[in-house]
């Protein structure tokens, strides 16, 4: 008794169908699609973006301290040149 039968669901299919059509129904289906495509793909892109942002600071602190190592040795080399 509280709950919508399939006769309503159908009924209320076929008022939106007759009120904008199928075109414009379909048209609006594919813009719903793209948009949840694009939203599914920022995801994506920002976990990526992440990841490869957490990885580049791993790098990049080993390659600091490789950095000040051949820079403590250039400066070693000068001493003893000079």
């Amino acid at each position: 008794m509280g709950g919508i039968s399939i006769w309503q669901l159908l009924i209320v299919a076929v008022i939106v169908v007759l009120l904008f059509g199928t075109k414009k129904l379909r048209n609006l289906g594919g813009d719903l699609g793209s948009a949840v495509k694009g939203f599914k793909n920022a995801i994506g892109d920002e976990k990526n973006s992440a990841e490869k942002l957490e990885n580049d600071s791993d790098t990049l602190g080993d390659n600091s301290s490789t950095t000040a190592h051949k820079a403590n040795k250039s400066k070693e080399n000068q001493k003893e040149n000079s």
